[in-house]
């Protein structure tokens, strides 16, 4: 049976751990010279791409290479569904050549998994769809928070985390909010009713979750802090009046963090809006742990391509 990795929805704690803990031993590889391991060699990889990305696309490419797997990248607008080619004979096409594993980004809320269902042999990787989830966004936050909470003896299961921002439009939010629930974990969304409505806790169905339209009253007490991106190209309506008007009111800044949560560490999933979802001092302070986010992409990402495309034994942990 064919294994794929569609969504942080349904992963059991056992799950989520156990591509953490294979994620953590491919972070020492991207620190030496020769970043190359051949555990992947002769295996296929294929990236397409059906909305622009460049730090997803990025680190899958270099997760397959580094791995010693061969990676071909496919965007939309080089591709025949530019000609009018549906989706599923583009990726019956592609699987036509025999690739081991299909990384699917689409604009599309549940593309990938559609993709999945009508696919034999390769595994498929939802590298984002739409609005509903990006599962290796969420693993590579959930990586970052593990390794800061272990330098003071912590795990990360019985922490608060807060999403700030335009909860309704974001992916990133949703997958960490099933992954932290799987652990958990309490879970707080805080924004303008327009971008964190009161039903949308419902959706996940726990009472761990909690909705908060202040500022200062959804910060206090949380462990960590994440800073949401604007999803102004999902945004089909006015959902705040403009930028400045939403910054005002939920621009995430130290003098708010020093008051209402003042040990609390800080993520956010990139790209940036300084000034809009978080200040510099924020930013580029001791609390946060963006660069990180960005550093364990990769070993990530590799950890994904090598749990569903190995060779080895189905739990055997990747050891450099």
């Amino acid at each position: 049976m064919v294994d794929h990795l569609l969504g942080i929805e349904g992963l059991s704690k056992n799950e989520i751990h156990r591509y953490l803990e294979s994620a953590q031993s491919f972070v020492e590889v991207s620190e030496r010279d020769i970043k190359k391991v051949p555990t992947l060699r002769g295996k296929t990889i294929v990236n397409i791409f059906f909305e622009p990305s460049t730090r997803t696309l990025a680190s899958f490419d270099i997760a397959g290479k580094r791995l010693s797997a061969d990676t071909i990248n496919v965007s939309a607008g080089a591709s025949s569904v530019k000609k009018g080619e549906t989706l599923l004979d583009t990726v019956r096409t592609l699987e036509s050549m025999n690739p081991d594993v299909l990384v699917i980004r689409h604009s599309e809320s549940g593309a990938p998994h559609f993709v999945a269902q009508h696919l034999s042999r390769a595994s498929v990787v939802n590298a984002g769809d739409g609005a509903h989830e990006h599962p290796t966004q969420a693993l590579l936050d959930l990586l970052t928070l593990r390794q800061h909470f272990a330098e003071s003896g912590r795990d990360i299961e019985g922490i608060k985390i807060g999403f700030v921002g335009d909860v309704r439009h974001s992916r990133v939010a949703r997958s960490n909010i099933w992954g932290h629930l799987a652990l958990g974990n309490r879970v707080r969304l805080i924004g303008p009713t327009t971008l964190v409505p009161r039903d949308l806790a419902t959706v996940f169905r726990s009472d761990r979750v909690e909705v908060a339209h202040s500022l200062q009253e959804g910060l206090d007490g949380l462990d960590v802090v994440v800073c949401l991106r604007m999803q102004l190209e999902r945004q089909d309506e006015h959902f705040i009046p403009n930028l400045d008007e939403y910054s005002k009111e939920y621009c995430v800044s130290e003098r708010v963090l020093a008051r209402c949560c003042p040990q609390s560490v800080v993520l956010h999933p990139g790209p940036m809006n300084r000034g809009t979802e978080v200040t510099g001092d924020v930013a580029d302070g001791p609390r946060s742990l963006i660069r990180r986010q960005v550093n364990n992409g990769v070993a990530v990402r590799m950890a994904v391509l090598y749990l569903l495309a190995r060779t080895a034994e189905p739990h055997e942990v990747f050891e450099p």
